[in-house]
C-alpha cells in the first residue's frame, strides 16, 4: 500500500491557520495560507499530509457540528477542495481526521434532542437518560466521552448514525478525493463500524488507508486485516524521548524489539505503525528532551525504526510546547515555514526512508546495546542498513562483527569507514548503507 512508502507531515488546521478558539460563526478564508507551506512540504521530502479536524464544530475540532461541511473560521469546502486539488498536482496525498466516536453539544441532531426531547427524531443517536441531569443542567443526561459533556458519544450501534457517518466519508471522497483517514481514539470506536468502514472504503477508493489512534494495549485489536490498516505507535513514542533523556537506549530497543524484532512472539512484525516523537495532543520534543543535542537523534530513530514517519508541524524547524500550559500550546498559528539544520537532517531522512526498501520494509535485530551507545539493524533481501548511535558527550568506537568495509551515512551523504572499529561522534547516529 503507498501509505507504507510515505513520509507524513500532521497539521492541525486551527490552530495553524490561527483560527479563533470559541467558533465564532465569522467566516475567513484561513486555510489558503496552508499553500504558501507546499514548498516547504515538497523540500522535506513530505508526499502525504494529514490533517487533524476540519469539520465545523464548536471550539477545538473534535467537537463536530457538522461532519460535510469544512469550520467557517478556516474557510469554505470550496477553499479546502481547491487546496486538496493542488496539493495532490504536487504528488501529496491527504488524509483527513474522522472523529467518529463523538460530536459537540453543537451538533445539529443533539440541537435538536435539546430543543425537542423525547420528540426529537435524533434521540437514539446517542445515549440518553431524559430523567437525568448533567453538568450543563439540560435536564437529561447523556453519555460523554471518557465524562467530557462538551464530547458527545453517538450511538454507533445506530444504523441510521452509521450510515450518516458512512455517508459523509464518502462526500469527502468523492467532492475532495482524499485518500485516507486518521481516526480518532479508535481504540472505543465500535468494532462493526470500523469493519464497515474498511469494507466500504476499499470498494469507493482503491488502496484507502485507515489508521487508528490507540494509546495502549495490543495494537491489533484495531489493527487487522478487517479495520484499520494502521495504528498510532505510542509505546515507541515514549521510548525515544525517555530513552535518550535517562541515557538508556534499552528502553527503545526493547520496546522496537518487541515489536519487530526476529522472535516467534514479536508482536508486529510486518506491520506499518505510524512512527512520531510528538503531535497535537502531547509535549513537543523540543520541550520533551533535556539536551538539544539529542534532538536529531530522535527524529533518526524514528525514521529508521519499522514504520511510517509523522512529522508534527512546526517540530521540523525546533518549536517547543508544553502539556502542561494548555493544547492551545501546542497548536500555534505560523505565517510562514521555518528552515534550519534540523529541517536540513529530517529531509535526509525522508529521503533516506523513500530510497530504502530495508528501510520501509526490512527485519528489524539489535547489533549492540549499551546504556548511551546501539547499533541496530533493518535488513530486506540483500540490502542490508545499519543504524549507530552515540548519546554520550564523547566519541565512542564500536567493535562488533561486521563484514570489514566502507558505508555511506545516509543522512550526511559521506563514506564512513568501519573496518577497524566505527567511530560515532559524540551526540551523533548514522544510518550506514554498507558497500
Amino acid at each position: 500500500m503507498w501509505a507504507f512508502d510515505s513520509v507524513v507531515y500532521q497539521i492541525y488546521p486551527l490552530g495553524l491557520c490561527g483560527a479563533p478558539y470559541q467558533n465564532d460563526g465569522e467566516a475567513a478564508h484561513r486555510i489558503r495560507i496552508i499553500h504558501d507551506f507546499i514548498p516547504h512540504l515538497k523540500k522535506l521530502g513530505v508526499d502525504t499530509v494529514l490533517f487533524n479536524p476540519l469539520f465545523e464544530s464548536d471550539t477545538h475540532g473534535y467537537n463536530t457540528r457538522d461532519f460535510r461541511k469544512v469550520d467557517v473560521r478556516l474557510g469554505t469546502n470550496e477553499d479546502f477542495k481547491e487546496l486538496c486539488e493542488v496539493l495532490h498536482q504536487n504528488g501529496i496525498r491527504i488524509l483527513l481526521d474522522g472523529v467518529f466516536n463523538h460530536v459537540g453539544r453543537g451538533f445539529f441532531g443533539f440541537v435538536d434532542v435539546l430543543e425537542k426531547r423525547e420528540a426529537s427524531a435524533y434521540k437514539d443517536w446517542f445515549h440518553i437518560h431524559f430523567g437525568g441531569n448533567n453538568n450543563y443542567n439540560d435536564g437529561l443526561w447523556y453519555e460523554g466521552w471518557e465524562g467530557n459533556f462538551d464530547l458527545v458519544k453517538l450511538n454507533l450501534d445506530n444504523p441510521a448514525v452509521s450510515d450518516y457517518l458512512m455517508e459523509s466519508v464518502k462526500y469527502w471522497i468523492d467532492e475532495f478525493d482524499i485518500d485516507g483517514l486518521r481516526l480518532d481514539v479508535a481504540y472505543m470506536v465500535n468494532r462493526n463500524f470500523l469493519k464497515r468502514l474498511r469494507r466500504e472504503t476499499a470498494e469507493w477508493k482503491k488502496d484507502f488507508f485507515l489508521a487508528g489512534e490507540i494509546l495502549g494495549g495490543d495494537y491489533k485489536q484495531i489493527m487487522n486485516d478487517e479495520m484499520c490498516h494502521s495504528a498510532t505507535n505510542y509505546e515507541c513514542y515514549k521510548g525515544i524521548f525517555s530513552a535518550l533523556n535517562s541515557n538508556n537506549l534499552f528502553e527503545i530497543i526493547h520496546s522496537l524489539m518487541r515489536q519487530f524484532g526476529p522472535e516467534q512472539w514479536t508482536l508486529y512484525k510486518g506491520a506499518h505503525l505510524l512512527s512520531f516523537v510528538d503531535n497535537h495532543d502531547v509535549t513537543r520534543i523540543a520541550s520533551n528532551l533535556m539536551v538539544q543535542k539529542n534532538l536529531p537523534i530522535a527524529y533518526t530513530i524514528m525514521f529508521a525504526m519499522p514504520g511510517i514517519p509523522v512529522v508534527y508541524y512546526g517540530s521540523e524547524w525546533g518549536v517547543e510546547g508544553k502539556k502542561s500550559e494548555g493544547d492551545p500550546a501546542l497548536r500555534p498559528a505560523f505565517d510562514a515555514p521555518q528552515w534550519n539544520d534540523l529541517c536540513d537532517t529530517i529531509a535526509a531522512l525522508a529521503e533516506a526512508k523513500k530510497s530504502s526498501k530495508a528501510l520501509r520494509y526490512g527485519d528489524m535485530s539489535s547489533l549492540v546495546l549499551e546504556n548511551k551507545h546501539c547499533i541496530f539493524q533493518r535488513k530486506f533481501e540483500d540490502e542490508r542498513i545499519m543504524i549507530a548511535i552515540n548519546i554520550e558527550d564523547a566519541p565512542y568506537v564500536f567493535h562488533f562483527n561486521a563484514n570489514a568495509g566502507r558505508a555511506k551515512d545516509l543522512i550526511t551523504g559521506e563514506s564512513v569507514d568501519f573496518g577497524g572499529g566505527l567511530e560515532v561522534p559524540a551526540y551523533t547516529a548514522y544510518i550506514l548503507k554498507p558497500y
